[in-house]
């Protein structure tokens, strides 16, 4: 190799080690699949507050992007993985995808840096559904960004999960792209090298302890206690090192080692499964925090991580497909409350700030009535429809509400059901099995929720129907307002993109 090869690839080193410097720091994934969400300019305050310098979003919400302006926070803005085919199809869709949800924010002051297409849209669970449409979606967004003039300013990215990559052996040295994809990963990744964009990866070491019964628990955490994989002359003795320098691996093999990553998501679940506590959860995000903060980096990818929390706060209306621990990711409860103390190395205090000015509804709940006969034939189809139609994830074994006997899990799934429903009485009527109640049913772990008011056009009502008081009425009345409700939101949500 010449002196201008030597040259070449020192250039492209100190670049890359100027990028690593300038994007560290903590950020946070903020999603929206909530019924009550809190207002977006509380959120933006309670990030600040708590020392985040960046966040990351699922989609291109306006109200948020709106709260983010002059914030100082970088924003990394999504795609969901359902407008790809749009976006791969059309040049046009994307260049005004760009202009209404990138160029108008960035004139008006929000600091976007990432525009992430897609969501872990190569996951195995998808089938291959939007392997054909990812990468022309990123070209397209891509070239977008080049026409407006922001290429150098904003980088395309796409957040895929940690399985589009693997190890034969479990060392790894031994990595490289999933055999299936991987001419589709090498194709992404050259282009993500030529437009200097960073490669994000999401890595779940619980997801790994809920799948597999014989994973060594120590192993997921940072303490350096767990029988360490041996690489070669390197011991890794947690799975975030692991399977990150997994990764590195595939793309040093591969030409592109010194391609800039960033940990899209990276957490641990409060509830909703044995594994999923807050002690757990405190015990894992403290520790990844903790190793970043030391800014030792991995083995193989020495230096700061750039990072994204998941999540900020739990969101009652994800999909439990995957596990009911789907809704329980946050480090603050639904209404902004810390779960637990976490030192981010941001604040004086060194714990979490909670949300400010947090609206409550009322102080009263739903509760079976202490006269029905546990054995009434109503109450299994009751307590099914407000499972079904509000979030009952933190009933189960070894869950927060796992020691409840069988009026307060009646009653847990009740009171669900009417805080989600802004505390209308219709919705405690179950057939005249519940009653409301102001004493607090809360006990040892388990929170019975008061809701919160919801931001503005986000909050729904029950008619209020006297002719509507035996079960199957009630039932279909309900399921018709919460279709309409999801209808509504998904029109919310289709303008707040502006594809047209």
């Amino acid at each position: 190799m010449g002196n201008m090869g030597w040259f070449s690839v020192g250039f492209r080193m100190i670049c890359w080690l100027c990028f690593v410097v300038c994007v560290g720091g903590i950020g946070a994934n903020w999603g929206t699949q909530t019924s009550h969400p809190i207002p977006p300019n509380t959120v933006v305050q309670m990030l600040k507050n708590n020392g985040f310098q960046k966040v990351k979003l699922f989609d291109a919400d306006e109200g948020i992007l709106n709260a983010l302006k002059r914030s100082g926070l970088e924003v990394m803005v999504g795609i969901p993985n359902d407008m790809l085919a749009v976006l791969a199809a059309s040049t046009k869709a994307a260049q005004n995808w760009v202009s209404k949800n990138v160029s108008e924010y960035i004139n008006d002051g929000v600091n976007i840096r990432y525009v992430a297409v897609g969501n872990e849209p190569f996951l195995q669970t998808y089938n291959g559904s939007f392997l054909q449409t990812t990468f022309p979606a990123l070209q397209n967004v891509q070239g977008a960004l080049t026409k407006a003039g922001l290429n150098s300013q904003v980088k395309v990215t796409i957040p895929l999960n940690a399985d589009v990559y693997e190890s034969s052996s479990g060392r790894p040295s031994d990595g490289d792209f999933r055999s299936d994809i991987r001419d589709l990963m090498l194709a992404i990744v050259k282009f993500l090298s030529d437009n200097a964009a960073p490669f994000t990866v999401n890595i779940y070491p619980f997801i790994s302890l809920y799948s597999d019964p014989n994973f060594p628990v120590d192993y997921a955490f940072f303490e350096g206690n767990s029988s360490p994989v041996i690489d070669g002359t390197t011991s890794y003795t947690n799975m975030f090192d692991a399977n990150h320098d997994t990764l590195i691996w595939a793309l040093k093999k591969n030409g592109y080692g010194n391609l800039p990553v960033i940990v899209g998501e990276i957490g641990w679940p409060t509830d909703g499964d044995m594994n999923a506590n807050p002690q757990y959860a405190q015990r894992f995000n403290q520790g990844f925090m903790n190793h970043i903060l030391m800014g030792q980096g991995t083995p193989m990818r020495p230096g700061p991580v750039d990072a994204y929390l998941f999540s900020l706060i739990d969101e009652d209306e994800k999909s439990i497909q995957p596990g009911n621990f789907e809704r329980h990711w946050g480090i603050f409860t639904y209404d902004g409350l810390p779960k637990y103390q976490l030192n981010l190395g941001t604040t004086k205090t060194g714990g979490l700030v909670r949300a400010l000015n947090v609206q409550y509804l009322d102080k009263k709940w739903c509760v079976l009535k202490p006269s029905v006969n546990l054995d009434d034939s109503r109450i299994a189809p009751s307590v099914s429809y407000a499972c079904a139609n509000a979030d009952c994830t933190s009933l189960g074994y070894n869950t927060s509400c796992g020691n409840l006997d069988a009026q307060g899990n009646i009653s847990y799934a009740f009171n669900s059901f009417y805080q989600k429903n802004d505390q209308d009485a219709v919705a405690c009527d179950f057939s005249n099995l519940a009653t409301i109640t102001e004493k607090d049913p809360t006990t040892g772990t388990c929170r019975f929720e008061i809701m919160i008011v919801a931001d503005s056009g986000m909050s729904w009502n029950l008619p209020r129907s006297p002719i509507c008081s035996h079960t199957p009425c009630f039932m279909e009345i309900n399921e018709y307002l919460l279709r309409c409700k999801r209808l509504n939101k998904m029109v919310t949500m289709r303008i707040s993109f502006k594809i047209e």
